[in-house]
């Protein structure tokens, strides 16, 4: 099995590229956000899942260990092939889909093309108690690595104060997956969090 191409990007097109190592070329079907990241003529070094079929070897290549895993992932999810799983990481990075998965936003999976209303409420249904444990970024892979990616965004950041809350990792990603929604991206840390604190821990209403 093939787990890691190092080469030369030879050429690229729509949902593919060729990998030159010392002179093989090899075609390996990718998402665009991994598409959008390699530069024909350049070097490059692709994580590969390997699926063998009776009439074929199909390749499968991601730029980082996150959108492997999430790949991996979304094939387990009943009617979800490697086609789709590669449409839904085309429209979403790992971060995204995570939040998506976590907040019930089937509309950002539909984006996916030919991923309907039933097939991404299935997604959100199978795989959100899991999002708590699929690594996601360039760290993934690490033992222990969580949901969070290290890129330091206000959400990420608002995510974290609601976990060191005592909030569950997957209910604190909806909370501010939906406090985005509302806000705005540039709502800022402390807004998001007292928008998410405002959905898990709403005050008691009067009797």
């Amino acid at each position: 099995m093939i787990a890691k191409l190092t080469g030369t990007v030879d050429s690229t097109g729509d949902g593919w590229a060729v990998i030159d190592v010392n002179g093989v070329g090899y075609l390996v079907a990718c998402s665009a956000n991994t598409l959008s990241r390699l530069v024909v003529g350049e070097a490059t070094a692709l994580m590969v899942e390997t699926h063998v079929r009776e009439d074929a070897i199909q390749l499968f290549g991601f730029v980082d260990h996150g959108e492997r895993a999430w790949f991996r992932m979304l094939t387990t999810v009943q009617g979800v092939g490697a086609k789709a799983a590669l449409s839904v990481l085309s429209v979403l990075t790992p971060e995204n889909l995570a939040l998506a998965i976590a907040g019930s936003d089937k509309g950002a999976i539909t984006r996916a093309a030919g991923v309907g209303p039933k097939l991404a409420l299935r997604i959100i249904s199978e795989l959100r108690d899991k999002v708590a444990t699929i690594g996601v970024g360039s760290g993934a892979d690490r033992p222990g690595a969580g949901v969070l990616p290290a890129v330091g965004s206000d959400a990420d950041d608002a995510v974290a104060a609601l976990i060191s809350l005592g909030f569950r990792p997957v209910d604190a990603m909806g909370a501010v997956s939906r406090a985005a929604s509302r806000l705005g991206a540039d709502a800022g840390v402390e807004a998001l969090i007292r928008d998410g604190l405002a959905h898990l821990a709403p005050p008691e209403q009067a009797p």
